[in-house]
């Protein structure tokens, strides 16, 4: 065989998934295993080469035909030098990734936010496909993004671009505190964890609403109530996509996308949820900065993120 492969390896602070792909970003082989977190950081690093030394061992290709390997990472990063500052899930602080993965595998290495190479999978072979200039929402326990201009991912000077859950989009008077310390971030209500805030604050007033009768809500519970026609969770639902469709009016001004790319667990919603945000999107965003540009469901599901970490080492 003389085809080219690319291992994409996504690192969660449970399982470490691998993936080969080829040039076109066809996912041809996954494998996952434990990261062990718990047993500390040269484990971590260890497993990540052990893993991606067993994914080729066990496929039909061999250790020659891969020309290198992408790591996609929560945390905080300087991506330039391949160095993790802090991830907290998995307990790393300080190491030098890219360059101890590479003594060990002694091949090419590239990391990145997790957030960017999912968005960099659903460009290059999911529901941005053939399209240069994306942005990708990732709607879970918070809100990630990612954002593709001219086919490469947008880092920014430090990294910090394309934290799409973190424009301001609630006015004052309606803002709460999110995570990050700031106030009316859009991950506050379009989450997940926002949503099922949302949710309870409702339950708690009185709100009538069959919710209450929900023991530990998830945002599932308030996205089927809503379209059961509980007037609650419809009027949840309802602003999770406005502010959605009101941070992606924002975004079309300054980089004009072809196409918006909503995945995760919230995007489950379907049509429900993506004829509102597209309505908003309408309402909100000049006409000529609306033209031809499309609002779709992601297409890789939990694969996107092997899939981008592959494509690290082609389109990056």
């Amino acid at each position: 065989m003389s085809d080219k492969i690319y291992v994409g390896v996504d690192i969660g602070g449970t399982t470490i998934k691998t993936g080969i792909c080829n040039v076109d970003g066809e996912l041809l082989h996954t494998y996952e295993a434990p990261t062990e977190t718990e047993k500390g950081t040269d484990t971590v690093v260890n497993n990540i080469a052990k893993y991606v030394r067993h994914i080729v061992e066990e496929s039909p290709y061999e250790w020659e035909q891969l020309e290198g390997v992408g790591i996609g990472i929560a945390g905080f990063l300087d991506i330039p030098n391949g160095f993790v500052k802090l991830s907290v899930n998995l307990g790393l602080k300080d190491v030098k990734l890219r360059e101890r993965i590479s003594e060990l595998l002694q091949k090419p290495i590239a990391i990145n936010n997790d957030a960017n190479v999912a968005a960099l999978g659903e460009a290059w072979a999911g529901a941005g496909k053939g399209v240069q200039d994306c942005v990708c929402y990732t709607l879970g326990t918070g809100v990630g993004g990612g954002i593709i201009i001219g086919g490469k991912i947008v880092q920014g000077f430090d990294g910090m671009a394309g934290e799409l859950g973190h424009i301001a989009v609630v006015p004052d008077l309606e803002a709460i505190q999110c995570g990050c310390g700031k106030m009316g971030c859009l991950e506050t209500v379009s989450s997940a964890t926002g949503i099922i805030r949302m949710a309870k604050d409702a339950v708690r007033r009185g709100d009538r609403t069959s919710l209450a009768q929900v023991e530990n809500v998830m945002a599932k519970d308030v996205i089927d109530a809503a379209k059961a026609g509980d007037e609650v969770a419809v009027r949840i639902v309802s602003r999770a996509a406005f502010y959605l469709g009101k941070s992606m009016a924002a975004v079309a001004v300054v980089l004009n996308p072809q196409r918006f790319i909503v995945g995760g667990g919230v995007a489950n919603a379907g049509e429900f949820l993506f004829a509102q945000i597209r309505d908003v999107f309408q309402q909100l965003t000049p006409a000529n900065a609306q033209e031809g540009v499309e609002i779709v469901a992601a297409e890789l599901g939990n694969n996107a993120g092997i899939v981008g970490a592959a494509g690290l080492l082609t389109r990056s």
